[in-house]
Protein backbone atom coordinates (compact mmCIF):
# COMPACT_ATOMS: atom_id res chain seq x y z
CA UNK A 1 0.00 0.00 0.00
CA UNK A 2 1.39 3.40 -1.02
CA UNK A 3 1.87 6.01 1.71
CA UNK A 4 0.84 9.66 1.30
CA UNK A 5 1.46 12.60 3.62
CA UNK A 6 -1.52 14.95 3.38
CA UNK A 7 -0.22 18.50 3.92
CA UNK A 8 -2.19 21.60 4.88
CA UNK A 9 0.58 24.19 5.19
CA UNK A 10 0.49 24.21 8.99
CA UNK A 11 3.19 23.17 11.43
CA UNK A 12 1.54 19.86 12.34
CA UNK A 13 1.21 18.29 8.91
CA UNK A 14 4.61 19.77 8.00
CA UNK A 15 6.04 17.98 11.05
CA UNK A 16 4.76 14.74 9.59
CA UNK A 17 6.42 15.50 6.24
CA UNK A 18 9.71 16.21 8.04
CA UNK A 19 9.69 13.23 10.38
CA UNK A 20 7.68 10.52 8.61
CA UNK A 21 8.98 10.18 5.04
CA UNK A 22 6.43 8.90 2.54
CA UNK A 23 6.28 7.98 -1.12
CA UNK A 24 4.12 11.03 -1.79
CA UNK A 25 3.47 14.43 -0.22
CA UNK A 26 0.40 16.29 -1.48
CA UNK A 27 -0.88 19.80 -0.81
CA UNK A 28 -4.18 21.32 -2.03
CA UNK A 29 -4.06 25.06 -2.71
CA UNK A 30 -7.12 27.31 -2.39
CA UNK A 31 -7.18 29.81 -5.28
CA UNK A 32 -9.04 32.99 -6.13
CA UNK A 33 -9.33 34.85 -9.43
CA UNK A 34 -9.83 38.18 -7.64
CA UNK A 35 -6.92 40.46 -8.55
CA UNK A 36 -7.45 42.43 -5.33
CA UNK A 37 -6.07 39.32 -3.62
CA UNK A 38 -3.15 38.88 -6.02
CA UNK A 39 0.01 37.29 -4.65
CA UNK A 40 2.54 40.15 -4.70
CA UNK A 41 5.59 38.36 -6.15
CA UNK A 42 5.23 37.78 -9.91
CA UNK A 43 8.08 35.26 -10.03
CA UNK A 44 6.56 33.19 -7.23
CA UNK A 45 3.15 33.36 -8.95
CA UNK A 46 4.73 31.75 -12.00
CA UNK A 47 6.42 29.06 -9.90
CA UNK A 48 3.07 28.19 -8.31
CA UNK A 49 1.31 28.23 -11.69
CA UNK A 50 3.88 25.75 -13.00
CA UNK A 51 3.41 23.51 -9.97
CA UNK A 52 -0.38 23.32 -10.19
CA UNK A 53 -0.62 23.46 -13.98
CA UNK A 54 -3.12 26.31 -13.76
CA UNK A 55 -3.00 30.09 -13.67
CA UNK A 56 -2.31 31.28 -10.12
CA UNK A 57 -3.44 34.78 -9.22
CA UNK A 58 -3.77 34.50 -5.46
CA UNK A 59 -5.00 32.48 -2.52
CA UNK A 60 -7.68 33.28 0.06
CA UNK A 61 -5.42 31.86 2.74
CA UNK A 62 -2.62 33.99 4.16
CA UNK A 63 0.08 34.46 1.51
CA UNK A 64 2.66 32.97 3.88
CA UNK A 65 1.33 29.50 3.06
CA UNK A 66 2.99 29.74 -0.37
CA UNK A 67 6.38 30.34 1.24
CA UNK A 68 5.68 27.57 3.76
CA UNK A 69 5.25 24.95 1.07
CA UNK A 70 8.23 26.15 -0.96
CA UNK A 71 10.43 26.22 2.16
CA UNK A 72 9.16 22.83 3.31
CA UNK A 73 9.98 21.14 0.02
CA UNK A 74 13.55 22.39 0.29
CA UNK A 75 13.78 21.41 3.96
CA UNK A 76 12.59 17.81 3.57
CA UNK A 77 14.41 17.30 0.28
CA UNK A 78 11.41 15.56 -1.26
CA UNK A 79 8.91 16.56 -3.89
CA UNK A 80 5.57 18.00 -2.81
CA UNK A 81 2.76 17.56 -5.32
CA UNK A 82 0.69 20.75 -5.43
CA UNK A 83 -2.91 20.37 -6.60
CA UNK A 84 -5.72 22.86 -6.99
CA UNK A 85 -9.38 22.53 -7.94
CA UNK A 86 -11.77 25.20 -9.09
CA UNK A 87 -11.16 28.71 -7.67
CA UNK A 88 -13.31 29.68 -4.68
CA UNK A 89 -14.95 32.34 -6.87
CA UNK A 90 -16.24 29.60 -9.18
CA UNK A 91 -17.48 26.99 -6.72
CA UNK A 92 -19.86 29.46 -5.05
CA UNK A 93 -21.59 30.37 -8.33
CA UNK A 94 -24.79 28.55 -9.33
CA UNK A 95 -26.01 28.90 -12.89
CA UNK A 96 -29.69 28.33 -13.63
CA UNK A 97 -31.39 27.28 -16.86
CA UNK A 98 -32.58 30.82 -17.50
CA UNK A 99 -28.97 32.00 -17.50
CA UNK A 100 -29.09 33.58 -14.04
CA UNK A 101 -25.95 33.20 -11.93
CA UNK A 102 -26.23 33.48 -8.16
CA UNK A 103 -23.77 33.35 -5.27
CA UNK A 104 -24.39 30.35 -2.99
CA UNK A 105 -22.14 30.09 0.06
CA UNK A 106 -20.98 27.08 2.05
CA UNK A 107 -21.54 27.23 5.81
CA UNK A 108 -21.25 25.11 8.95
CA UNK A 109 -23.90 22.64 7.74
CA UNK A 110 -22.81 22.51 4.07
CA UNK A 111 -19.02 22.59 3.82
CA UNK A 112 -18.77 21.97 0.10
CA UNK A 113 -15.76 24.30 -0.07
CA UNK A 114 -13.66 21.59 1.63
CA UNK A 115 -14.94 18.96 -0.79
CA UNK A 116 -14.44 21.08 -3.91
CA UNK A 117 -11.12 22.74 -3.10
CA UNK A 118 -9.36 20.15 -0.94
CA UNK A 119 -10.76 16.64 -1.32
CA UNK A 120 -11.71 16.69 -5.01
CA UNK A 121 -8.30 17.83 -6.34
CA UNK A 122 -6.48 15.40 -4.02
CA UNK A 123 -8.79 12.59 -5.18
CA UNK A 124 -8.15 13.48 -8.82
CA UNK A 125 -4.39 13.46 -8.16
CA UNK A 126 -4.69 10.08 -6.37
CA UNK A 127 -6.67 8.58 -9.26
CA UNK A 128 -4.05 9.71 -11.76
CA UNK A 129 -0.97 8.72 -9.76
CA UNK A 130 -1.98 5.80 -7.49
CA UNK A 131 -5.53 4.57 -8.24
CA UNK A 132 -5.57 2.03 -5.43
CA UNK A 133 -6.26 2.39 -1.72
CA UNK A 134 -3.37 4.27 -0.12
CA UNK A 135 -2.43 5.07 3.46
CA UNK A 136 -3.00 8.79 4.03
CA UNK A 137 -1.26 10.25 7.05
CA UNK A 138 -3.38 12.96 8.67
CA UNK A 139 -1.97 15.70 10.93
CA UNK A 140 -3.99 15.18 14.11
CA UNK A 141 -2.05 15.46 17.36
CA UNK A 142 -2.29 13.27 20.47
CA UNK A 143 -4.99 15.46 22.02
CA UNK A 144 -7.11 15.41 18.84
CA UNK A 145 -8.41 11.87 19.17
CA UNK A 146 -12.00 13.10 18.80
CA UNK A 147 -11.26 14.44 15.32
CA UNK A 148 -9.57 11.18 14.37
CA UNK A 149 -12.50 9.10 15.63
CA UNK A 150 -14.90 11.30 13.69
CA UNK A 151 -12.95 10.62 10.50
CA UNK A 152 -12.74 6.89 11.22
CA UNK A 153 -16.48 6.74 11.89
CA UNK A 154 -17.01 7.72 8.25
CA UNK A 155 -14.90 4.86 6.88
CA UNK A 156 -16.40 1.62 5.55
CA UNK A 157 -16.18 -1.83 7.13
CA UNK A 158 -12.62 -2.22 5.79
CA UNK A 159 -11.52 1.03 7.43
CA UNK A 160 -11.28 2.84 4.10
CA UNK A 161 -12.57 6.30 3.24
CA UNK A 162 -14.77 6.51 0.15
CA UNK A 163 -15.32 9.35 -2.30
CA UNK A 164 -18.22 9.87 -4.68
CA UNK A 165 -16.95 9.89 -8.24
CA UNK A 166 -17.82 9.00 -11.83
CA UNK A 167 -17.23 5.27 -12.30
CA UNK A 168 -18.48 4.89 -15.86
CA UNK A 169 -21.30 5.64 -18.25
CA UNK A 170 -24.92 4.55 -18.27
CA UNK A 171 -25.98 1.68 -20.56
CA UNK A 172 -27.23 4.20 -23.10
CA UNK A 173 -23.99 6.15 -22.86
CA UNK A 174 -25.88 9.39 -22.34
CA UNK A 175 -25.17 9.91 -18.64
CA UNK A 176 -22.35 9.49 -16.17
CA UNK A 177 -22.64 6.64 -13.69
CA UNK A 178 -21.68 7.62 -10.14
CA UNK A 179 -20.49 5.46 -7.27
CA UNK A 180 -18.40 5.41 -4.11
CA UNK A 181 -14.69 4.73 -4.61
CA UNK A 182 -12.40 3.41 -1.85
CA UNK A 183 -9.24 5.49 -1.80
CA UNK A 184 -7.87 6.34 1.66
CA UNK A 185 -6.84 4.40 4.72
CA UNK A 186 -6.50 7.18 7.34
CA UNK A 187 -3.53 6.95 9.69
CA UNK A 188 -2.61 9.27 12.57
CA UNK A 189 1.09 8.85 13.40
CA UNK A 190 1.21 11.75 15.87
CA UNK A 191 -1.59 10.23 17.95
CA UNK A 192 0.15 6.84 17.85
CA UNK A 193 3.49 8.35 18.90
CA UNK A 194 2.10 10.76 21.52
CA UNK A 195 3.08 14.01 19.80
CA UNK A 196 1.53 17.21 21.22
CA UNK A 197 1.58 20.81 20.04
CA UNK A 198 4.53 21.76 22.26
CA UNK A 199 6.66 19.02 20.65
CA UNK A 200 5.85 20.44 17.23
CA UNK A 201 6.48 24.06 18.21
CA UNK A 202 9.85 23.11 19.69
CA UNK A 203 10.82 21.20 16.54
CA UNK A 204 10.20 24.16 14.23
CA UNK A 205 11.86 26.81 16.45
CA UNK A 206 15.20 26.85 14.60
CA UNK A 207 14.16 25.47 11.20
CA UNK A 208 14.19 27.50 7.94
CA UNK A 209 10.47 27.13 7.20
CA UNK A 210 8.13 30.12 7.40
CA UNK A 211 4.66 29.56 8.87
CA UNK A 212 1.56 31.72 9.15
CA UNK A 213 0.08 32.25 12.60
CA UNK A 214 -3.32 31.15 11.29
CA UNK A 215 -3.96 28.62 8.53
CA UNK A 216 -7.05 28.05 6.40
CA UNK A 217 -8.99 30.73 4.57
CA UNK A 218 -8.84 34.26 5.98
CA UNK A 219 -12.64 34.33 6.32
CA UNK A 220 -13.17 30.68 7.32
CA UNK A 221 -16.66 30.39 8.82
CA UNK A 222 -15.37 27.94 11.43
CA UNK A 223 -13.64 30.88 13.11
CA UNK A 224 -15.25 32.84 15.89
CA UNK A 225 -16.36 36.42 15.11
CA UNK A 226 -13.61 38.06 17.18
CA UNK A 227 -10.89 36.24 15.25
CA UNK A 228 -12.66 37.08 11.99
CA UNK A 229 -12.52 40.72 13.03
CA UNK A 230 -8.81 40.31 13.69
CA UNK A 231 -8.32 38.78 10.25
CA UNK A 232 -10.19 41.70 8.68
CA UNK A 233 -7.50 43.97 10.12
CA UNK A 234 -4.58 41.72 9.15
CA UNK A 235 -5.81 40.83 5.65
CA UNK A 236 -8.28 43.58 4.60
CA UNK A 237 -8.28 42.83 0.85
CA UNK A 238 -8.93 39.14 1.36
CA UNK A 239 -11.49 39.68 4.08
CA UNK A 240 -13.29 42.14 1.79
CA UNK A 241 -13.68 39.26 -0.69
CA UNK A 242 -15.63 37.36 1.97
CA UNK A 243 -17.68 40.45 2.80
CA UNK A 244 -18.54 40.91 -0.88
CA UNK A 245 -19.66 37.30 -1.34
CA UNK A 246 -21.68 37.50 1.88
CA UNK A 247 -23.58 40.52 0.61
CA UNK A 248 -24.23 38.90 -2.79
CA UNK A 249 -25.53 35.68 -1.27
CA UNK A 250 -27.73 37.60 1.17
CA UNK A 251 -29.50 39.17 -1.81
CA UNK A 252 -29.51 36.10 -4.09
CA UNK A 253 -30.79 33.62 -1.50
CA UNK A 254 -32.88 35.64 0.90
CA UNK A 255 -30.45 36.00 3.78
CA UNK A 256 -28.12 33.01 3.34
CA UNK A 257 -24.69 34.12 4.63
CA UNK A 258 -21.44 32.56 5.85
CA UNK A 259 -22.71 32.62 9.45
CA UNK A 260 -26.21 32.54 10.91
CA UNK A 261 -27.25 35.64 12.84
CA UNK A 262 -24.60 38.03 11.56
CA UNK A 263 -22.88 39.19 8.39
CA UNK A 264 -19.20 39.63 7.64
CA UNK A 265 -19.84 43.31 7.03
CA UNK A 266 -21.14 43.61 10.59
CA UNK A 267 -18.14 41.69 11.90
CA UNK A 268 -15.73 43.93 9.99
CA UNK A 269 -17.33 47.05 11.51
CA UNK A 270 -17.60 45.64 15.04
CA UNK A 271 -15.31 45.62 18.08
CA UNK A 272 -13.82 48.94 16.99
CA UNK A 273 -12.40 49.69 20.44
CA UNK A 274 -10.63 46.34 20.86
CA UNK A 275 -6.89 45.91 20.34
CA UNK A 276 -6.49 42.35 19.09
CA UNK A 277 -3.21 40.45 18.81
CA UNK A 278 -2.25 37.09 17.30
CA UNK A 279 -1.45 35.62 20.70
CA UNK A 280 -4.98 36.35 21.92
CA UNK A 281 -6.18 33.29 19.96
CA UNK A 282 -5.51 29.56 19.99
CA UNK A 283 -6.32 26.48 17.89
CA UNK A 284 -9.88 26.35 19.17
CA UNK A 285 -10.54 29.82 17.77
CA UNK A 286 -8.98 29.35 14.38
CA UNK A 287 -11.25 26.79 12.75
CA UNK A 288 -10.34 24.11 10.24
CA UNK A 289 -11.36 22.78 6.85
CA UNK A 290 -13.17 19.76 8.28
CA UNK A 291 -10.37 17.45 7.11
Amino acid sequence: MKIVNSLSGGKTSSYIAANYPAEYNVFALVRTTDKNCMFPDKKIRQIVSDKIGKDFIGTLETDTIIYTMLDLEQFIGSKIDWVSGKPFDEIIKRKYKNGTVKTYLPNLTMRFCTTEMKLQPIFDWWKKNINEVAEFRIGFRKNEGKRARKMLDKTNEKGYSEFKSIIGRSKTGNQNRWGMVEWQKPEFPLITDGIFKDNIEEFWEDKPVRFAKFNNCVGCFHRNPILLKHMSNLQPNKFDWFVEQDEKSKVDYGGRTWLMGTTYKQIKNSFTQMDLFDDDFNDCDSGYCGL
